[in-house]
C-alpha cells in the first residue's frame, strides 16, 4: 500500500459526489474512505445522497451493510417488506449473502446517509 495514506481527515462536501447511474436517479455517491483512494481494504465508507423522488435500485450486499440516515425521509426496502426511514435511523442487514434492498425518498426534501459496507 505504498503511495496510501495511514490517516484522513476531509469534510464530505470536499470529496466529488459521482452521478450513481440512469439506474439510480438522482443519486450521488461520495467515496469517503474506500481501498482505491485510502487503502482501507476491508470496509468502505461512503455518502449517499438522494434527491427529492430519487431512489437506489434494489441491490445485494455479500456481507454486512450498514446505513445512518443524515437527513431527510423515505423507505428502505430489504426483501419484501418497506420500512419508513428518517434522520437519526440506522439500518443494517447481516444477511450472508444479503437479500435484496433498496431505498427511495418519499419527503419534499433531498436524503443523505453514511453507508458503510465491506470493501
Amino acid at each position: 500500500m505504498a503511495g496510501k495514506p495511514t490517516f484522513k481527515h476531509d469534510h464530505y462536501s470536499r470529496i466529488h459526489a459521482d452521478e450513481f447511474g440512469p439506474e439510480a436517479p438522482g443519486v450521488t455517491i461520495r467515496r469517503l474512505i474506500d481501498e482505491e483512494f485510502d487503502g482501507a481494504p476491508y470496509y468502505n465508507l461512503r455518502m449517499i445522497e438522494i434527491a427529492p423522488g430519487g431512489h437506489t435500485p434494489e441491490h445485494a450486499h455479500d456481507n454486512e451493510h450498514e446505513n445512518f440516515v443524515l437527513d431527510g425521509s423515505g423507505e428502505v426496502l430489504y426483501e419484501v417488506r418497506s420500512t419508513r426511514w428518517a434522520r437519526g435511523t440506522s439500518c443494517s442487514s447481516r444477511r450472508r449473502p444479503s437479500t435484496s434492498t433498496g431505498t427511495r425518498v418519499t419527503g419534499r426534501s433531498g436524503s443523505s446517509a453514511a453507508c458503510r459496507c465491506r470493501g
